[in-house]
């Protein structure tokens, strides 16, 4: 037997929950597209001015990573979008996966 979610409509409880739902689908969160990162000791980062190139270990054809509220949540490429940038999804994290389309 599955379980039922405390979702599920066919629940007494469902309405409830829905209007939880529905608050907490209207709450912002950070979003952060990572392209690279790397680690500076002061002194190095210090030395920064307009001009200065900072390297990173990563090639521009690696997926970008973007993260909501710190964790990632997908893997991407950067793509132009009328002149902006864009990151298209090519694959969300696992754990990023909605509610419904798990197995539990």
């Amino acid at each position: 037997m599955t379980p039922s979610s405390p979702y599920d409509p066919g629940r007494p409880e469902a309405a409830q929950n829905t209007g939880t739902m529905d608050l907490l689908m209207d709450m912002e969160l950070p979003v952060l597209v990572r392209f690279a990162s790397t680690h500076m000791l002061l002194r190095d980062l210090l030395k920064l001015t307009a001009g200065s190139i900072v390297e990173f270990s990563r090639s521009a054809e690696n997926p970008v990573e973007i993260l909501v509220s710190g964790r990632i949540v997908a893997c991407g490429s950067a793509v132009m979008v009328e002149g902006n940038y864009g990151v298209r999804i090519s694959e969300m994290a696992p754990d990023a996966a909605p509610a419904g389309g798990r197995d539990n």
